[in-house]
């Protein structure tokens, strides 16, 4: 697949303007820019938040970590349990009702920007935020795709194995059998509507 070289603040904008430009299924998008947590996917959703309201489009940003399953599923089988990383932790199930499902077609765009905080394992306590028609949903996560997750745009940051290995924390080491399965099966390359190639972090690269 041919990419072309590309700055973030370019790429934000130029998906910024795609959003923009196009018609969703219902009367919010939903997009999702998944990746593991060394290529930042946080980073880009938050520079499109930052320039989407500018374009007519009001922004509700979640975190896929905001969604976690109680540590006391997580960690049912240990700390570093690649099983239950790659399947156990993201509770989709809450994800799709109280965000996906509410801001898609039919949708009441009342949803909830997160249901546990993934540091204390407590409850936000978070209030609901009505979304209004035209908005946008800016979901960030690792592992987001080939979960039949309800998404209008998926962006996805790869890395290459020997990228994701340089730029992950030690701590973090044993998640990446995590990331070569999900390379395998979900095939997030081809799943995803815009690719970004991101082996450099100064300068990524995208399919457009």
């Amino acid at each position: 697949m041919r990419v072309t070289p590309i700055s973030w603040p370019k790429l934000a904008g130029a998906l910024a303007e795609r959003i923009a430009d196009g018609t969703p299924p219902g009367p919010w998008w939903r997009v999702a820019v998944d990746g593991a947590p060394a290529a930042r996917p946080q980073d880009l959703a938050d520079a499109l938040a930052e320039q989407l309201p500018a374009l007519g489009h009001p922004v509700l940003r979640v975190s896929a970590a905001a969604f976690w399953r109680p540590a006391s599923l997580r960690l049912e089988y240990g700390h570093e349990d690649v099983e239950a990383y790659y399947n156990l932790w993201l509770d989709t199930g809450a994800l799709r009702r109280e965000v996906l499902d509410p801001l898609g077609p039919g949708g009441t765009g009342r949803a909830l920007p997160s249901l546990r905080d993934p540091a204390t394992d407590r409850s936000t306590r978070a209030e609901y935020t009505t979304l209004p028609p035209g908005g946008v949903l800016l979901l960030d996560g690792p592992l987001l795709l080939g979960q039949g997750l309800p998404l209008d745009l998926a962006v996805h940051l790869h890395l290459s194995p020997g990228a994701l290995r340089r730029r992950t924390p030690p701590g973090e080491l044993w998640t990446l059998p995590a990331y070569d399965r999900y390379a395998r099966e979900a095939l997030p390359e081809e799943a995803a509507d815009v690719l970004v190639r991101a082996d450099d972090p100064r300068h990524p690269a995208w399919a457009g």
